[in-house]
């Protein structure tokens, strides 16, 4: 500096404390410039008070680490504290607690008392909490409890149990008395892979939300060999998809008085190359999951609007195809992009296409999902709500969604001559769908006598063995032509 030249921090912005004039530390910002005139070197400096920024970083830090809501840490907190246990080499056991109904808690009670739940959730972990234990908000709806020791599966057991005990008691929420059911996986590690954990207490977990109420699996080897099974199913998922293994067979919708068609259900089938065509049943519950499943749906969708197109340019007129949505395109942002770009692509109307959506997939719904849905319908899209009538939220999705179209659950079809209970469902299905100014169809007809029931029950509309099975495009014109 003395010398004439040129100071190190010109160009830079330096931080420093400053000091008020009541004695107080505030941090302090400094940009220094240098330039050269007629005299030599000279300086300047802008100083700027960043106390209000440094709030907002520490803000925004947190909420990077913290689960606004309950103020505990998050996901990526918990993914952290499991890499420092694994740098520590400390072993650990770590529970998933699934909060199951909560969506139907907040369709129902509304978000504030759903937020009141949550917290009250935070208190009752907190209470089980102790120096060794980490307690985190891993997603919306679940909850992780780690320890930093390695649970024998006995202790695991205990842990698990005090968990549901404690988390199902009663909630007193302003006029609401909440009750909640609650799955739990558990895991315990000593290896040197945060990710193994958490993914043993995931697929844990995966197994104690199968039964009905509150209930805990604790990570196996029978679980270790189902999820080596999975991998591979995934493995040959992808495969599939690039490989064009799929294909799409056609089951009729007809009138139950004449069976005159009024419709085709498009059904997924996998040309599997080492174990023949699969159903559904074989491959859906992972495929539903796996990262390929928006492109397959893309590729249903797109498939069933280029038969129906081929089929009508044949002469043969089928009224409509219905499509089964799968969840990841429910909450898709262009669903209805994606739907009115097929229809535009093979020139046909909206309202020659169904959509159906299952109670699992309408119990999450959202915004964007319920956005589309209601632009689709007004369109002219139809929007089925399948097996409707086994699940809680099925009453309270009809009022959210657009649905044109319920379809009665096969389960009930099935005794619909035999046993009174069914035919009283089905009735009451009916009578909804009637009041809501919807149409009705029974699925899984396999009888004349359940045909008659059912018309005689004041059912128009149905699809089944009875009419036909699920079979290939090449085989439809000739089969329905037989029904017809």
């Amino acid at each position: 500096m003395r010398t004439g030249g040129v100071s190190k921090l010109a160009g830079r912005t330096v931080e420093l404390v400053g000091l008020r004039a009541n004695g107080e530390e505030f941090p302090v910002e400094i940009s220094i410039c240098t330039w050269r005139r007629r005299l030599g070197v000279e300086f300047g400096a802008i100083i700027q008070d960043i106390s209000e920024r440094r709030v907002r970083e520490s803000r925004l830090a947190r909420l990077a680490r913290f689960d606004p809501l309950t103020g505990l840490p998050n996901r990526s907190s918990l993914q952290a504290k499991l890499q420092q246990q694994v740098e520590e080499k400390c072993p650990g056991t770590l529970l998933l607690c699934d909060i199951r109904r909560l969506k139907e808690i907040n369709d129902t009670m509304g978000s504030h008392t759903g937020d009141a739940l949550l917290h009250l959730i935070t208190l009752r972990l907190s209470s089980l909490d102790s120096k060794q234990t980490f307690i985190a908000r891993y997603a919306d709806d679940e909850f992780a409890i780690l320890a930093s020791t390695a649970m024998s599966p006995r202790e695991m057991e205990t842990e698990a149990r005090s968990v549901i005990d404690v988390l199902t008691l009663p909630y007193e929420i302003d006029v609401h008395r909440v009750h909640i059911e609650v799955s739990v996986g558990i895991a315990s590690s000593d290896d040197q892979e945060p990710d193994h954990l958490l993914a043993r207490a995931d697929m844990a977990l995966l197994q104690a939300r199968k039964p009905a109420g509150s209930s805990y699996k604790i990570f196996d080897t029978e679980i270790a060999g189902t999820a080596a099974a999975r991998r591979v199913l995934n493995d040959q998922l992808r495969r599939a998809t690039h490989g064009r293994e799929w294909e799409l067979y056609y089951q009729p919708q007809v009138r139950l008085t004449d069976g005159l068609l009024i419709g085709l259900e498009a059904l997924l089938r996998w040309n599997h190359p080492e174990r023949g065509l699969l159903g559904p049943a074989d491959f859906i519950h992972v495929l539903e999951r796996h990262f390929g499943a928006e492109r397959v749906g893309l590729w249903i969708l797109d498939e069933s609007c280029r038969q129906l197109r081929a089929w009508r340019d044949s002469g043969f007129l089928v009224p409509r195809v219905a499509v089964n949505l799968f969840t990841v395109q429910f909450h898709a942002k262009s669903l209805a992009t994606d739907v009115l770009d097929a229809l535009a692509r093979y020139g046909l109307e909206p309202t020659d296409l169904e959509l159906e959506i299952t109670e699992k997939v309408a119990l999450n719904s959202d915004g964007h999902a319920e956005a589309n849905l209601q632009l689709l319908a007004e369109k002219g899209v139809e929007i089925s709500f399948d097996d409707f009538g086994t699940g809680f939220a099925s009453l309270s999705s009809l009022k959210q969604l657009p649905v044109t179209r319920l379809k009665i659950d096969r389960s009930f079809v099935h005794d619909v001559a035999d046993m009174p209970s069914s035919a009283a469902i089905v009735s009451a299905v009916l009578s909804i769908g009637s009041s809501l100014g919807v149409d009705v169809i029974a699925e899984g007809v396999e009888t004349e006598q359940q045909r008659r029931q059912l018309l005689a029950l004041g059912c128009a509309t149905g699809q089944g063995y009875l009419f036909g099975r699920p079979m290939p495009a090449r085989l439809v014109r000739a089969a329905v032509r037989c029904i017809s």
